[in-house]
């Protein structure tokens, strides 16, 4: 049982009093904080491994999360320098510790330097279709050799939408454009907020769409955690393949190599719900203490290590299926699987998702972005389009079909949009598998929608009961400013559909 455990109910022992009035006892309760409730209750399940402490320098993580971010969003977005040290991603490189770096970046080499106070230098490169890497320490290359992505998709200006970008006008006798656009108004109105992409489908037509100067609808952005939905959807497209069941233990091999690993019992079901259960510390967990060091959560973003394989050996904490706790272990053994069976069957990973998803849903725009060693970090590096969100959100308002083919298996987009049992239990109707949901009514949105979302304000909203998916799009910046503007879009959105 951990000390915080034996504290908290020494604490709830010793604030329980009695005292007489009246000839009646009385009892003070104490009341627990959400985190302190969340975190009693997980301390239950401990199975007390022990932590191994992130290794390396939090500044120099920090410096290599900078450059990555410098250089998306020079050589995949095509930001300004300037503008992209000021505004983008401090998820991976925090706003406050920019000021202690100097930055430069080499245009003919397509990379970014970032100079730490001790002279210490950390690197990210543009690799083409695998976007910006940071490198290891002294290293100009990373541990494989990149590829080309080839699509099989014509040029989308001669296709119309959704397979393409041709676009008569946006129009639809149940929407009330009227409302779309003052929805659009109230994003784009402030600058503050840095609204980047704003798209709005109906029945699968675009009825809305608009962009900050600068950008437009082939524009790549910065998308964040929406892209543990899309892990969710390339796993779901090898389970309609057959390469795996939903519910069958996860075949990671480094749990197989003892007998009786407590891993074993941890099934890919699980580790969609965010709820595997491993020792993976994260910025989001209620007890989350910065002072034991860097985060695993970020870890596996910027330490330019084989990501798959740091997950992989993180000890079991709590039993699968019984705490949800939103951290970065579980996508990234997502991928993992989803490397391993692509690989297995001698297909190139690094196409996989081009050839088996992207090219069926009209996609041919969306950058994913790799560790050193080439495994997808597409629980958040990953850059596409609005229209390539909205196209996505679209397989699954259809139920995972496109143009009469199933890509997702029957089921799975009802799995994903249900609360996870383990979050439920934890008291928290927000988590499905790999998206978030409006269980609990937040949103000014009906209660059967989910959605996919990124850490800087990246949301892509899908509504079955109006036919709706939402796209919002801000650079990071402004994410944390944009909440009532966004609550306000979206009720706009619901008066919307007139029929």
């Amino acid at each position: 049982m951990k000390p915080f455990l034996y504290l908290t109910i020494f604490l709830i022992a010793s604030s329980i009093f009695f005292s007489c009035r009246s000839g009646q006892d009385t009892i003070k309760e104490v009341v627990l904080t959400e985190d302190e409730r969340l975190t009693l209750r997980a301390d239950s399940f401990d199975i007390e491994t022990p932590y191994e402490v992130v290794p390396g320098d939090s500044m120099s993580h920090h410096a290599s999360g900078f450059a990555k971010i410098l250089c998306s969003a020079v050589f995949i977005t095509g930001l300004d320098f300037d503008f992209a040290a000021e505004h983008i991603g401090y998820f991976t490189a925090p706003y406050h510790v920019r000021s202690k770096f100097k930055r430069e970046v080499d245009r003919k080499e397509q990379a970014v330097h970032v100079t730490l106070p001790d002279g210490a230098i950390r690197t990210a490169k543009y690799f083409g279709d695998q976007g910006c890497l940071c490198l290891s320490e002294g290293e100009d290359q990373p541990f494989f050799d990149p590829v080309d992505v080839i699509s099989s998709l014509p040029d989308p200006a001669s296709q119309a939408w959704p397979m393409g970008d041709l676009v008569d006008k946006l129009d639809d006798p149940d929407i009330d454009l009227e409302k779309v656009n003052q929805a659009g108004d109230v994003l784009f109105d402030d600058p503050d907020l840095l609204t980047a992409a704003f798209v709005v489908t109906h029945q699968g037509n675009l009825v809305g769409e608009r962009y900050r100067d600068g950008l437009d609808h082939t524009t790549r952005l910065e998308s964040w955690s929406m892209g543990k939905s899309l892990t969710a959807t390339l796993m779901g497209v090898l389970i309609q393949q057959g390469e795996y069941e939903l519910h069958q233990p996860a075949p990671v091999p480094e749990w197989y190599e003892v007998e009786d690993d407590p891993r074993q019992e941890i099934t890919i079901a699980d580790i969609l719900r965010m709820s595997s259960g491993l020792r993976f510390r994260a910025p989001q967990d209620p007890d989350f203490d910065p002072s034991i060091g860097y985060p695993d959560h970020i870890y596996v973003y910027t330490g330019s290590v084989n990501s798959f394989q740091w997950a992989a050996t993180r000890p079991q904490q709590w039993p699968p299926n019984t705490v949800g706790r939103y951290r970065n272990s579980d996508p990234v053994l997502t991928n993992y699987l989803i490397r391993l069976a692509v690989e297995g069957r001698d297909q190139n990973y690094w196409n996989y998702p081009q050839s088996d998803l992207f090219d069926k849903i009209g996609v041919r725009h969306l950058v994913m972005e790799t560790d050193p060693y080439g495994n997808f970090l597409i629980q958040g590096y990953e850059f596409g389009t609005a229209r390539d969100w909205a196209r996505l959100g679209n397989l699954y308002l259809q139920d995972g079909i496109w143009n009469g083919e199933r890509i997702l298996p029957e089921g799975f987009v009802e799995f994903v949009s249900t609360v996870a049992p383990a979050w439920k239990a934890d008291g928290r109707n927000i988590y499905g598998g790999f998206f978030w949901i409006n269980g609990e009514g937040d949103l000014p949105l009906p209660t059967d929608a989910y959605f996919m979302a990124g850490a800087g304000g990246q949301y892509t909203y899908i509504v079955p009961s109006h036919d709706l998916v939402i796209v919002i799009l801000t650079h990071y910046k402004g994410g944390s400013l944009g909440g009532e503007a966004r609550e306000e879009a979206l009720e706009l959105l619901m008066q919307a559909v007139t029929n």
